[in-house]
C-alpha cells in the first residue's frame, strides 16, 4: 500500500473521530452560552479551563510527544517491542512525576497564574471565580497529559482510532454536567471556598453550573486516560507503572522536548496574549472563546489529523532512507489540508454572523454577543490555511528530532502576535487579539516553509502545483454563493435561519465538490483511496 493511501486512511480515521468530538463540543458550548451567556461565570470557567489546556500543550502534545513519538517509533522499528515498551514506561514515569509536582505548585500559585493569563479580571468577581475553578480544573492536566503520551504510543503503532476518540469523552461528560445543572437538582451546589453571591449579579445556579463543569473536566480526564490505557494494552503494549530512572535516552528526550515546549505550543502561547488583551474588555473573553470553538472545527479535524498521522509516517520514511517517500507524504498532506481548509476559510469569512447566531444566540447569549463573536471568527478564519499548513510543516523538523529550528520561528511569531495584539488594543480594542494571532500564524508559516525547503522538504510538488489553483477557484466561487445565500437568510426567524444554515452548508459542500471534480482538483481515484479497504494496522 502506498504512503499516500496510508496517509489518507489515517487522516480519515482521525478526522472522523475529531469531527464527532467537535460536533459534541459545539453542543457543549451552545449549552454553556445559553446557560451562562458571556457573563462572569462563563468567563471565569473559560480562563480556568485555558490553564490546563495551555500546560498540556507544553508538557504533552506540544513538547513531550513531539520528542517522544519519533524516538519511540525508532525504538519500535530497530529494537523491537520490549525495548520500546521499556522506553515508554520510563518516559511515562518521568512525565507523571513532573506533572504531579507541577500540579501541586500550580494549585498553590493559582492566583498568580490567573493574573498571568487574565490580569484584567483583577479586582472583580471574575478573578476569585477563576482562581477557585482553576484549582479544580488544573488537575485535568495530569490525566490528559499522560493520556497524550499513551496516545503517542498508539499512533506510533499506526492505531489512531482510540486516541482520536478520547476527546469525545470530555464533551460527553461536560454535556452531562450541564444537564445536571439544568435539571435544578444542583442549584444549591457551591463548592467549598467558592464565592456565594458576593459577585453582584452572580446567582447560586450559575455558580453551581461552573462548579459542575469544573468537576466534569477532571472526571473526563480520568476517563480519557483509562480509554487509551486499555487500547494500548489491547495493542500489546500495556505499560507497567515504575519508578523513573535516569538514562541516556531520557536525557536525549528532555533535550529534544525542551525547545518543543515552545515550538509545539505556539498557538497556546499566543492564546495567553489574546486572553490578556480580552480580559480588559467586558465579554471579550467569552466572544473569543466561542469564535475559537468554531474555527477549531476545521483546524481540529484537518490539522490534528495531519499532525497525528504525518509525524510517525515521516519518521519511518526517513529512518528507512526513503527521502522520496517523505517528500510524497509532505506533499499529499499539504494537498489534503488545502482541499478541505480553503473552502472552510471561504465559508467562514462569507457567513460568520449567520454561523454564530445559529450556534450560540439564545438564552443569555445576545445579538450583541453574536455580532462581536462573528467579527472574531472572520479574523480567525483568514488565518486558517496558515494554522493548518504549519501542522504539515512542523513534522518535517520533528521527525529529524530538530525542535530548535521551529522554536526560533515560534519566538519570532510570538513577538509579532504580542506587537499586534498589545500595540493595537488601544486603537481597535479587543479585536487586536485575534488579528495578532492570525498575523503570527502567517509569519510562522512563512518561516517554516523556508526552513523546510532547506531540508529538501518540498511542500508543493507538480501534482499539487496543478491542483492548487483549481481548489482556490472552486473555494472562491463557493464562497460567493454562500455569501449570497447567507445574506438572504439574515432576515429569517431563528428556526428558519437554522434550516437555512444547514442547507447552505450542504449546498456549499456539494457545489465545491462538484467544481473540484469538474476541474480536476479532485479525482474519483482520490475518493476510492479513502473508501477502500482498511490499511493494516490502522485503528
Amino acid at each position: 500500500m502506498s504512503i499516500a493511501a496510508r496517509l489518507m486512511r489515517g487522516f480519515a480515521t482521525v478526522g472522523l473521530w475529531t469531527m464527532a468530538s467537535r460536533v459534541l463540543g459545539f453542543l457543549r458550548d451552545m449549552a454553556i452560552a445559553a446557560t451562562l451567556g458571556a457573563g462572569p461565570v462563563a468567563e471565569a470557567f473559560f480562563v480556568a479551563f485555558t490553564l490546563p489546556n495551555l500546560f498540556r500543550r507544553f508538557f504533552a502534545e506540544g513538547a513531550f510527544n513531539t520528542a517522544f513519538v519519533p524516538m519511540f517509533a525508532r525504538r519500535l522499528e530497530s529494537e523491537g517491542r520490549e525495548e520500546a515498551r521499556a522506553f515508554a514506561e520510563n518516559a511515562f514515569a518521568w512525565l507523571a512525576t513532573v506533572l504531579i509536582v507541577l500540579t501541586v505548585v500550580a494549585l498553590a500559585a493559582m492566583p498568580w497564574l490567573v493574573l498571568a493569563l487574565a490580569s484584567g479580571t483583577a479586582g472583580d468577581a471574575r478573578f476569585a471565580l477563576s482562581v477557585d475553578l482553576g484549582r479544580i480544573v488544573f488537575v485535568y492536566v495530569l490525566f490528559i497529559s499522560l493520556a497524550a503520551l499513551m496516545s503517542g504510543v498508539l499512533n506510533a503503532l499506526g492505531r489512531f482510532a482510540a486516541a482520536a476518540a478520547a476527546p469525545v469523552l470530555l464533551n460527553v461528560v461536560l454535556l452531562a454536567s450541564l444537564a445536571l445543572a439544568a435539571s435544578g437538582r444542583a442549584d444549591g451546589m457551591v463548592l467549598i471556598g467558592m464565592p456565594t453571591g458576593g459577585g453582584g449579579d452572580i446567582g447560586r445556579g450559575d455558580l453551581a453550573t461552573g462548579s459542575l463543569l469544573a468537576v466534569g473536566v477532571v472526571i473526563a480526564g480520568i476517563a480519557q486516560l483509562a480509554l487509551v490505557w486499555i487500547a494500548a494494552g489491547r495493542a500489546g503494549l500495556r505499560l507497567r507503572l515504575r519508578r523513573p530512572r535516569p538514562s541516556a535516552r531520557m536525557k536525549r528526550l528532555l533535550i529534544v522536548a525542551a525547545p518543543a515546549a515552545l515550538a509545539g505550543g505556539v498557538m497556546q502561547v499566543n492564546l495567553v496574549v489574546g486572553r490578556q488583551v480580552a480580559s480588559y474588555f467586558e465579554g471579550a473573553v467569552a466572544w473569543m472563546w466561542m469564535a475559537d470553538r468554531v474555527y477549531q472545527l476545521p483546524l481540529g479535524v484537518i490539522g490534528v489529523a495531519i499532525g497525528v498521522v504525518l509525524l510517525p509516517t515521516l519518521t519511518r520514511a526517513l529512518g528507512a532512507g526513503d527521502r522520496a517517500g517523505a517528500e510524497t507524504a509532505l506533499a499529499r498532506s499539504a494537498e489534503f489540508a488545502l482541499l478541505l481548509t480553503l473552502p472552510a476559510t471561504a465559508a467562514l469569512i462569507a457567513m460568520p454572523a449567520l454561523v454564530v447566531e445559529v450556534l450560540f444566540e439564545r438564552g443569555a447569549f445576545t445579538a450583541d454577543d453574536s455580532a462581536a463573536t462573528g467579527l472574531a471568527l472572520a479574523v480567525y478564519a483568514a488565518g486558517l490555511p496558515a494554522f493548518v499548513l504549519a501542522k504539515v510543516l512542523q513534522p518535517a523538523f520533528f521527525a529529524r528530532e530538530d525542535t530548535r529550528t521551529p522554536l526560533r520561528y515560534a519566538a519570532i511569531s510570538m513577538v509579532v502576535n504580542a506587537a499586534v495584539a498589545l500595540g493595537g488594543a488601544g486603537a481597535i480594542g479587543w479585536l487586536a487579539a485575534p488579528i495578532g494571532a492570525t498575523a503570527a500564524a502567517v509569519v510562522n508559516l512563512v518561516l517554516l516553509w523556508r526552513g523546510a525547503r532547506a531540508l529538501d522538504g518540498r511542500l508543493i510538488d507538480a501534482r499539487l502545483a496543478l491542483r492548487l489553483p483549481r481548489m482556490a477557484g472552486a473555494s472562491i466561487v463557493m464562497g460567493l454563493a454562500v455569501w449570497a445565500a447567507a445574506t438572504v437568510a439574515a432576515g429569517l426567524d431563528p428556526l428558519m435561519k437554522t434550516l437555512a444554515l444547514a442547507g447552505i452548508v450542504l449546498g456549499g459542500a456539494a457545489l465545491y465538490g462538484t467544481l473540484c471534480l469538474a476541474s480536476g482538483a479532485l479525482t474519483r481515484e482520490d475518493l476510492t483511496s479513502v473508501r477502500g479497504r482498511r490499511a493494516p494496522g490502522l485503528g
